[in-house]
């Protein structure tokens, strides 16, 4: 089993890198793109014999005290097969 987590800025909080992304894209022609939130992808492979419901119980306290802030970003925690 895999759990997959998204890690990004709360909508309240400047992403420069992704104001940075939206005026390259813009430079390179593509003007239909009104905004870029930039975030980080956290693939995790987990032991054999892990119920989903262990999985998703440990992957969020993961999540929430280890992978992100959770004063400035928030996160999704997806449970794979």
């Amino acid at each position: 089993m895999k759990a997959r987590v998204f890690v990004s800025f709360k909508s309240t909080v400047l992403d420069p890198q992704g104001q940075t992304v939206c005026s390259a894209l813009h430079g390179l022609g593509y003007q239909s793109i009104a905004a870029v939130r930039q975030g980080k992808c956290f693939d995790i492979s987990l032991a054999d014999g892990v119920t989903r419901e262990q999985a998703r119980k440990e992957i969020e306290a993961i999540a929430h005290e280890v992978l992100a802030n959770p004063v400035i970003e928030e996160y999704r925690v997806e449970i794979l097969d």
